[in-house]
């Protein structure tokens, strides 16, 4: 196909289904651990204002015969006061693996979101205790809600217990989450009493420092640690893996940047890492036991945003969505 389709964020929401992206998300941890995938390390930039970084990760899904190039950047605290801009943005660009050439752009913020809420989803189905319904948020920021959505798909969550560091932010992510699926959310005074019952723990902090400490939780909760994504990030007590079943999204990826590095480091996880998508594919077991505590580090991969992004292309062919131009054109 000729030209290359521009897919704006609002070309995007109109095309984005929470189960939709489960399913591709699915797909792509299938596809990495079965040998279908070529992922380089990605790359990330810390700008020079405060807190904020551009990552750059890129990858090629053979059988898709699509090459993704995502720039994801976050922190941008003063963008919303300053330029009257988000204070984290994204592009996506897809590439035909063919011939190379540009055959998408589309906007990336939404696709993160909803891709890095699938991944949770996908570990609750996979790896979660039989009846599942407790669940804690550690961070109530925008991905702690996006968690949500995609969690309730795939699991009745029957009470959300929340923390995180400002207790405004607490306060509004319940209100929201009570409002939007009416399910029952109580601020926590700690860390501590709001995993004390959990099933299900999801972190979702910015990783700058330790927020579940080793101890706290009851036999067979299931982690699911999002924050830490670069070298030296953390949310877990590494004393945590110890007694764990720990389940990574990319080995290559999490042994450098991933929640398990401090672990790793220490000597109390061993080589070699379960992915994933070993789990869907059965090649090796996930959770083993009832009472057996389960930590899924979640890095956020480029086949992830690949595989979303292909089915998003998708949709938007078949239903004649976004609008075409082309880079190749004669100059007039």
């Amino acid at each position: 196909m000729s030209g290359t389709l521009l897919l704006t964020k609002e070309d995007v929401r109109s095309l984005m289904r929470m189960p939709d992206v489960i399913a591709a998300v699915g797909d792509a941890y299938r596809a990495y651990s079965g040998g279908d995938v070529d992922q380089p390390p990605y790359m990330g930039i810390h700008l020079s204002t405060d807190a904020a970084e551009i990552d750059f990760k890129a990858g090629y899904h053979r059988s898709g015969e699509l090459v993704s190039l995502k720039a994801s950047s976050g922190g941008f605290r003063h963008n919303p006061d300053r330029f009257g801009l988000p204070n984290g943005m994204g592009t996506v660009l897809l590439f035909d693996g063919q011939n190379g050439a540009l055959t998408c752009v589309m906007d990336g913020s939404l696709l993160t979101g909803f891709r890095t809420g699938a991944s949770g989803a996908i570990a609750v189905q996979a790896l979660a205790r039989p009846g599942a319904c407790r669940l804690a948020a550690i961070g109530t920021g925008n991905q702690a809600r996006m968690q949500i959505r995609a969690i309730r798909e795939v699991m009745q969550i029957e009470s959300i217990h929340a923390w995180g560091r400002s207790p405004e932010g607490a306060q509004a992510f319940a209100a929201e989450i009570e409002a939007e699926f009416g399910i029952s959310v109580v601020c926590a005074t700690s860390a501590e009493q709001a995993v004390a019952e959990a099933d299900v723990v999801i972190t979702t902090t910015r990783a700058s420092g330790v927020v579940l400490q080793d101890g706290w939780l009851r036999p067979g909760t299931l982690v699911v640690a999002i924050g830490a994504d670069q070298p030296g990030k953390q949310e877990l007590d590494p004393e945590l893996f110890r007694d764990a079943r720990v389940v990574v999204d990319a080995a290559a990826q999490c042994r450098e940047k991933g929640e398990v590095q401090h672990a790793l480091k220490a000597g109390i996880v061993a080589e070699p890492l379960v992915e994933i998508g070993e789990v869907l594919l059965d090649r090796k077991p996930g959770r083993e036991s009832d009472d057996q505590i389960v930590i899924f580090d979640s890095t956020g991969m480029a086949i992830q945003d690949n595989a979303t992004a292909a089915a998003l292309l998708r949709l938007a062919r078949e239903r004649g969505i976004g609008t075409s131009f082309d880079f190749l054109a004669p100059a007039k």
